[in-house]
């Protein structure tokens, strides 16, 4: 019997592992847009910016303010992504832990499979609520670039 619970805890465990890759890929495509926005858009103004702060009249300080003034944008737009996804991450890590804490209560009046079943169910809902928020990420995300991303007005 033990042999049995341990085996269906390793297939569970594989499932959980398999939705948490699930929600990597969902959030990688959502942020693909924002993340070529970021890369190509806003780093080639920043080349470009750079590129015109080297002039022979300015002194040193000043070559040096006007690439630090140009990379701005670019460093606003990087620190923007990661604040969101870190944001994104530690909701689905409390909601993670919350499933964790209702399965290690199941197991003490439950069988090992019906808790198993609680956990899987409860991961699924947190996972499902978390990608459900994805694109608003998104829509925050082109909202505070005041940048159209694609099919965007």
């Amino acid at each position: 019997m033990e042999h049995a619970a341990a085996g269906e805890e390793r297939m569970v465990s594989e499932r959980l592992r398999r939705k948490m890759e699930d929600v990597n890929v969902k959030a990688q495509e959502q942020l693909a847009p924002i993340q070529d926005h970021v890369n190509f858009t806003l780093q080639k103004a920043y080349f470009k910016c750079a590129y015109e702060c080297f002039d022979r009249k300015r002194r040193q300080e000043e070559i040096n303010s006007c690439v630090e003034y140009c990379s701005v944008p670019v460093l606003s737009a990087n620190n923007l992504v990661e604040t969101e996804m870190e944001k994104f991450q530690e909701r689905l890590r409390r909601a993670l832990m919350v499933c964790q804490d209702k399965y290690e209560a199941a197991k003490l009046h439950q069988t090992p499979s019906v808790a198993m079943r609680s956990l899987e169910s409860c991961v699924d809902q947190a996972i499902s609520e978390s990608i459900l928020v994805l694109p608003h990420i998104v829509d925050r995300l082109w909202a505070s670039f005041s940048a159209s991303g694609p099919n965007k007005p």
